[in-house]
């Protein structure tokens, strides 16, 4: 095994990447035309809003994704823009497109996510072939977002499994079956959200105790080393095999939620690769979804406003984990 250099670009793997309109209209109905004011446009997909946070935060990353048609063409060119360094995957079919609808009436938030384009085999195998040719591996890899049609459920896992051969920390946020199968081979860190974890485990999570108690189970099953639990408006978790932090909410005026779990992993990964504890990197996760919550549509978050931010984050410890049995 190699040992990847910290002081590498963080490589934002996004297998499902997705050009990110948002607009507003001031009552969303059915049938009426609704006339809508301007649209925002945005390179979308969890990696590549991981990233996005990650340059804003002074880290460097790369970014990893397959893309096609003109969507496809749009995306390469904004990612460039950005000054984000890609390695595009060519496919087939159209890249997605995405819609956040702002209801100016009551403030509410609709989101319209696409599937994706189908990947034949070989274009998402040569995805992950482009992963394992990556020289010099990077000491980080962050993968987030859904995997589109036509890719293998066991694809992260697949990921989780090269990482770990190559001496990188895997950070993963991912749902469903695909979330299932890369636990089942082990990252470094996830960052479910409420609703994920409770789908994984197929049991309702109602209380703080059993957030708490279920964050633990992956990390004493060996899934994970660190569970990054993300509560919305409740605040979020950290789970070691040393202890429970808490990280209570911080009071800002929502604007729009659109991005803040993945500012959240931007955050944290952008404090860890520049070398700071994890508990410190904790509270810059919070303050960078936090910061999120504040800007339109998928603006993601402003670096001035997760500085100031951090300063209120409190963090708190809940628990020490339970000693774990002899094996």
């Amino acid at each position: 095994m190699t040992t990847p250099n910290q002081n590498l670009p963080v490589l934002c793997l996004t297998m499902n990447p997705a050009v990110d309109l948002s607009t507003g209209t001031e009552r969303v109905v059915p049938t009426h035309k609704l006339r809508c004011g301007e649209t925002l446009h945005a390179a979308g997909g969890g990696g590549i809003n991981v990233a996005r946070v990650l340059q804003r935060l002074g880290s460097a990353a790369h970014v990893l994704c397959p893309a096609g048609g003109p969507s496809g063409e749009w995306l390469k060119s904004r990612l460039a823009d950005e000054g984000l360094i890609t390695s595009l995957v060519p496919i087939a079919q159209e890249t997605r497109i995405s819609l956040t609808v702002h209801e100016l009436s009551s403030g509410a938030e609709y989101r319209f996510v696409m599937p994706g384009p189908a990947l034949a085999e070989p274009e998402w195998q040569t995805c992950l072939q482009r992963l394992a040719d990556w020289a010099p591996f990077p000491a980080w890899v962050v993968a987030s977002g859904s995997l589109p049609p036509g890719v293998p459920a066991d694809f992260y896992a697949r990921v989780a499994r090269l990482c770990r051969e190559r001496g990188a920390r895997l950070v993963l946020d991912a749902s469903g079956p695909a979330l299932a199968a890369a636990l089942a081979a082990g990252v470094y860190l996830v960052k479910p959200n409420l609703r994920e974890l409770s789908e994984l485990l197929g049991e309702p999570l109602d209380d703080p105790a059993t957030w708490q108690a279920a964050a633990q189970r992956l990390v004493d099953a060996g899934s994970a080393e660190v569970v990054a639990l993300t509560l919305g408006h409740r605040g979020a978790l950290l789970a070691t095999a040393d202890a429970v932090w808490q990280a209570d909410p911080l009071p800002v005026a929502v604007v729009s939620a659109v991005g803040a779990g993945d500012s959240f992993v931007g955050g944290l990964v952008s404090a860890l690769q520049r070398g700071k504890t994890l508990l410190d990197a904790f509270g810059w996760a919070v303050a960078a979804a936090s910061a999120t919550l504040l800007t339109v549509g998928t603006a993601l978050c402003r670096a001035e406003d997760v500085h100031r931010l951090r300063a209120g984050v409190a963090i708190t410890r809940l628990t020490a984990a339970q000693p774990r049995p002899p094996s």
